[in-house]
């Protein structure tokens, strides 16, 4: 077999490579900057170029090389190349392949297209690893042009009524989708973490007001805010009284999960594929071998058995999926503006 799962992660014996691994190897593939898929502590890395920065930010000074997508390289015989995972800039699927057997590691993916990251294509392989995030019936995400409309919809309104539209999304990926989403004069504030993540994608923070502790309620009045779930909590929200709180989020699917958080709002963006869209990527690939990660794997591997008659497997990893319960993953190594360090 080309591809091992291992305590250390996703292993190619033969290139000697790592793939997302969770502990520090020698040689690492990361498909996207994520923390859980993008750990420090290997001694060189391999990316699509689109992650360089972004990963040199959060991970420090590292031994890293990068590729742009559809550029195979060879290591000992196997050919590798990354191909768009639809997920977050930089995101890529890892294609390997050796006498004949291909190999596609998707990491995180998203097959409907944002508007702003490039668009996931399906590789034709044998073996697919899949996460399963959302692997139940019951997500079926908006479109994007849908999903825009809300979201600038309810941003009028509350500015019409005195509020501050405060919305939150993970730093990176979230934070970039809302950004793009979001046509409107009124002035738009960004957490500190937010800001400095924009800088190093490269992302034009120029509209936008970046958070100091200088603020004055008066720049907004009423404005938007988006910022990480780490204010969640924290009197920091405070500055932006009076405000409404809406949460940016594939499990915002669920009622349950706004009341939850005492959410005046929740927006349906994820920037993993719902069911429809995990179907569509599996079915594209053609392989008869499929290896179902994070997220809802027990039940995602027995509907790809009974209905689709492949050969499904459940998989232990360490990946994490999407969260709204913390964004300690969207913030380390960094000191928030709320005094916490992350």
């Amino acid at each position: 077999m080309l591809i091992q799962f291992t305590n250390r992660g996703i292993f190619c014996p033969r290139a000697n490579i790592y793939i997302d691994p969770w502990k520090p190897v020698d040689k690492a593939i990361i498909t996207h900057a994520h923390s859980d898929h993008a750990r420090w502590g290997s001694k060189h890395y391999l990316s699509h170029k689109d992650s360089e920065f972004i990963l040199r930010y959060r991970l420090g000074t590292i031994s890293l090389e990068t590729l742009s997508y559809n550029q195979p390289i060879q290591i000992n015989g196997v050919k590798i190349s990354l191909h768009p995972a639809g997920h977050i800039t930089g995101s890529a699927q890892v294609r390997l392949e050796h006498n004949g057997e291909i190999w596609v590691v998707s990491g995180d993916y998203k097959v409907k297209p944002d508007g702003y990251s490039v668009p996931f294509e399906p590789v034709r392989c044998q073996h697919f690893i899949t996460e399963s995030t959302f692997g139940l019936p019951v997500y079926n995400f908006p479109e994007v042009n849908e999903l825009n409309i809300q979201l600038n919809q309810w941003t009028k309104e509350n500015a019409t009524q005195g509020f501050n539209s405060v919305l939150i999304g993970y730093a990176l990926g979230k934070a970039q989708r809302i950004l793009s989403a979001l046509t409107t004069d009124q002035p738009i504030l960004l957490h500190s973490t937010i800001y400095n993540t924009n800088n190093a994608l490269g992302f034009d923070n120029s509209p936008y007001i970046k958070f100091t502790q200088e603020f004055k309620k008066e720049q907004l009045n009423p404005g938007i805010v988006v910022a990480t779930g780490s204010v969640i909590g924290n009197p920091w929200l405070k500055r932006f009284d009076p405000y409404r709180l809406a949460f940016c989020s594939g499990w915002m699917q669920l009622r349950g999960a706004r009341r939850r958080r005492n959410a005046d709002k929740g927006f349906i963006m994820s920037d993993h594929a719902d069911w429809q869209g995990l179907n569509e990527a599996v079915l594209a690939t053609g392989a008869e071998n499929v290896y179902v990660t994070h997220g809802y794997k027990t039940v995602y591997a027995k509907w790809l058995r009974e209905n689709y008659k492949l050969n499904a497997y459940e998989v232990e990893t360490l990946f994490e999926g999407e969260s709204i319960e913390t964004e300690s993953s969207e913030t380390i190594g960094e000191q928030t503006e709320t005094g916490q360090q992350s």
